[in-house]
């Protein structure tokens, strides 16, 4: 008899042998001379049948939804069965006996987000946590074999990155600090030692938007690096995405199978990204949106129109200065546009923001002058202008706009394990 997880029966390692298996109870059908039970663990559900005669057929009588148990049976292969394969129960220990599980198939959509903790449980919310794992060590590998230092910017920010707006202020002893927009000015601070840096981490947003891709806290795939121009910056991010694409298609071709998600478009993703600027996004979203002039900041629903035409991720690049915050670099010969680049996917629209940043200290006071900002508070910011100052780039992803994406789900929170909206903060 083998302690065995869930998936070793599911790939027919243990066939018509004596296993253990422990996990909770998924679903119960229960008939006069049959008891039906789904068994989950971390690995996958099987079935588990009880028959009347059985010596346990009294404990599993006894079972609720979400108990704790740990079976002993005989492994069998049965094509009637989910997953083609069962247990045939011979003894059940029954660890946690649940109350009335909460949630049933007749609850609705809010109460089951209402309920996070426990539709956690869920075998969607375990299939999503499970490929965003892979997404994260995916872009990790990318990142070492570009030879990138992962290192670990503060959340507790003295000054904006982004616009004040979106800060959340908090009373940090006798004085007020924000939580971070952005790990990107501590990467600047990093980069000047290791060169080429990112981290993973939350970053926070005070946004009041309620769309499917917004989130107050999400997690933020960032880095910088130096002696680069905007085509290195546009190389490396589509790099990134395609190794992160090609990686888990291959890992979790099971996961997007249960979820119903289109592993085909992400397979299809690959180099070199469509490229195109500002101006002829400007000039595809006239028709549309006759309104729109250059200048304007593109919103969502013409961000999702422009990613339509596509069908896949792509690059909007050179936005207006006007738009774009501090420490953008620009054009010498033309200042009013900045050397900012986005990237674009369907239905989504951007899911990173990156571009070159200003190594001119002077030209950088200037832009924090025309924004409202005072040089002093970013005076350790202009210190890496001021001692050995260098050309660099650098970008922000959104890890859970991308699994949005890359997985069809219809709303960002489905993709964070604790999602943090304007009315969600619980637990």
């Amino acid at each position: 008899m083998a302690l065995v997880k869930i998936s070793q029966i599911l790939e027919g390692k243990c066939t018509e042998q004596k296993v253990t298996v422990r996990g909770w109870v998924y679903r119960k059908r229960e008939g006069k001379a049959l008891i039906f039970l789904v068994i989950r663990d971390s690995t996958g559900v099987i079935q588990s049948t009880i028959k009347k005669d059985s010596p346990c057929w009294n404990d599993a009588q006894k079972l609720t939804i979400e108990s704790s148990l740990i079976l002993t049976g005989t492994a069998r292969e049965d094509t009637r069965a989910p997953g083609g394969f069962e247990i045939g129960a011979e003894a059940i220990e029954t660890v946690g006996l649940a109350e009335n599980f909460p949630i049933s198939k007749d609850k609705s959509e809010e109460f089951i987000r209402d309920m996070r903790h426990l539709w956690l449980r869920s075998r969607k919310m375990n299939l999503v946590m499970k490929v965003r794992a892979e997404v994260l060590e995916a872009a990790r590998e990318y990142f070492k074999k570009q030879t990138f230092t992962e290192v670990s910017p503060p959340m507790f920010i003295s000054a904006a990155v982004e616009g004040g707006s979106t800060l959340f202020a908090l009373k940090y002893f006798e004085q007020e600090l924000y939580l971070t927009q952005s790990s990107q000015l501590y990467l600047e601070i990093l980069m000047y030692s290791l060169e080429n840096v990112y981290c993973i981490a939350p970053s926070f947003r005070a946004e009041k938007s309620r769309t499917i891709r917004h989130l107050t806290e999400y997690w933020h795939m960032e880095g910088e690096w130096a002696f680069a121009d905007m085509n290195d910056l546009m190389a490396f991010e589509e790099g990134l995405m395609a190794h992160i694409c090609q990686t888990v298609a291959a890992k979790c071709e099971k996961e997007f199978k249960e979820l119903g998600a289109d592993i085909e478009k992400v397979k299809a993703v690959k180099t070199p990204f469509p490229r195109i600027t500002y101006k002829e996004a400007i000039q595809r979203l006239k028709p549309k949106n006759p309104a729109l002039d250059w200048g304007a900041d593109l919103g969502y629903e013409d961000e999702k129109v422009l990613a339509e035409d596509f069908g896949k991720p792509f690059f909007v690049y050179d936005y207006p200065t006007a738009i774009k915050a501090f420490y953008c670099k620009t054009y010498k010969d033309h200042p009013e546009v900045a050397m900012s680049v986005d990237m674009m996917v369907p239905r989504i629209g951007e899911i990173s923001t990156g571009g070159a940043r200003e190594d001119n200290k002077d030209l950088l006071i200037q832009r924090m002058k025309e924004q409202g900002l005072k040089p002093e508070d970013y005076e350790w910011y202009l210190d890496l202008r001021r001692y050995g100052t260098v050309p660099h780039v650098g970008f922000g992803m959104g890890l859970e706009r991308l699994l949005v994406w890359m997985l069809d789900l219809e709303n960002i929170i489905d993709a964070i394990p604790f999602p943090r909206t304007t009315r969600r903060f619980y637990p």
